[in-house]
């Protein structure tokens, strides 16, 4: 649902806002909705997309429902209820369909497209300055996960390399590769799977920082919630997450045990430097690309909160709270889809948890000005 609000340099009051319409945005708000009667119950969710969908309206055509890592449910609603039993369907058009669903059936208040441009502490209250409209709110619980802020580490020599360099975010179909040595970078799920789609029609190399781990056999709720921890701890510290699924490893999936027959998998160290015609590495050794794709990851989005000066001299953010959803410098914010809910793994338990905390801090701190930090 859009709510039908127009752009007004009069500050709107809520009690919350949740920024960030995607799995852990939405299981957030469903939280807040479930309290009822409180005051997390006058919430606004704003997001900066288009239509329902969160990052998964933007994956590429070819990944089907069939071949997607896993799609988690939404509390209180079935994905497989919606999106019926087609493993053909497009993820970019199932998921989407799913969220919208949720969004109507639970009466969620979503105002999109809503860009949040800043946050600025005023006290008692936050202002978020979006280009929808100003809103002064007491908490917040966002949401805005990694999609908006690839990552493409930097080498030297990139900018005189003559051919394209793209990210796992710019890949729409392995035909627009036909007849180009593709050099693929990165040892994550999303590089895997581009990796057996692009093989199929042309050359690659596959370049890795160190090598990849497979994991055979069942990976069960134990094994997740051990993965979810290591997250946890770093953030706890105020250390940068690492992604859960880099702790995780990779799921040895059909697809993958063909790679291995068609010897797709054989891997090469990370180069040292990128020249014009592809990638140099330190022993002298010299390859030559049309085409570098970085599968490197993404960042948290997180821009829009710097003026709260949230961050530590390590570039991390001190997480507490029982999930480690709650910035330790300021208690009224919570981050979710950030550190060990980053993944769907714990998206859904951290949007409960920051709702259920967030809601309870600003009832113990109803008329208590903020002492600053």
């Amino acid at each position: 649902m859009t709510a039908p609000m127009q752009p007004t340099r009069v500050a709107v009051k809520f009690e919350m806002v949740v920024i960030g319409a995607g799995q852990a945005g939405l299981s957030a708000a469903y939280h807040l909705k479930q309290l009822g009667k409180v005051p997390g119950q006058d919430f606004l969710v704003l997001d900066r997309a288009p239509a329902s969908g969160g990052a998964w309206q933007y994956r590429w055509p070819s990944l089907t429902l069939s071949t997607v890592n896993r799609v988690h449910d939404l509390p209180g609603m079935s994905f497989a209820d919606i999106a019926g039993g087609d493993d053909t369907v497009r993820a970019s058009v199932a998921v989407p369909h799913y969220f919208a669903a949720y969004e109507e059936h639970f009466g969620l208040n979503v105002l999109r497209p809503a860009t949040v441009k800043v946050v600025c502490d005023r006290g008692g209250r936050l202002r978020v300055e979006t280009d929808r409209g100003l809103f002064s709110v007491r908490g917040i619980i966002n949401a805005t996960g990694t999609w908006e802020k690839p990552y493409i580490p930097a080498y030297p020599g990139a900018e005189t390399f003559k051919g394209p360099q793209l990210h796992t975010s710019d890949y729409q179909t392995a035909a627009q590769f036909a007849g180009q040595h593709v050099l693929i970078v990165g040892g994550g799920i999303s590089a895997v799977q581009l990796l057996d789609e692009i093989s199929h029609v042309t050359r690659t190399t596959w370049v890795t920082r160190s090598p990849p781990r497979f994991r055979d056999g069942p990976f069960d709720q134990e094994a997740g919630r051990a993965a979810v921890a290591m997250v946890e701890d770093r953030v706890r510290q105020g250390l940068p997450p690492n992604s859960v699924v880099s702790v995780t490893g990779l799921p040895v999936t059909p697809a993958i045990a063909a790679m291995r027959e068609r010897g797709v998998l054989q891997r090469q160290d990370m180069f040292e430097a990128i020249t014009p015609t592809g990638v140099r590495w330190a022993d002298g050794r010299q390859l030559d690309a049309d085409v570098i794709l970085w599968c490197t990851g993404f960042r948290s989005a997180l821009d829009h909160l710097a003026p709260l000066q949230l961050r530590e001299p390590s570039g991390g953010i001190t997480m507490t709270g029982r999930l480690a959803t709650q910035v330790a410098r300021d208690p009224r914010i919570h981050l979710v889809g950030y550190g060990p809910s980053a993944s769907t793994i714990g998206a859904n338990r951290a949007g409960s948890a920051a709702a259920r905390e967030v809601v309870g801090f600003l009832a113990a701190n109803h008329d208590r000005p903020r002492a600053n930090p």
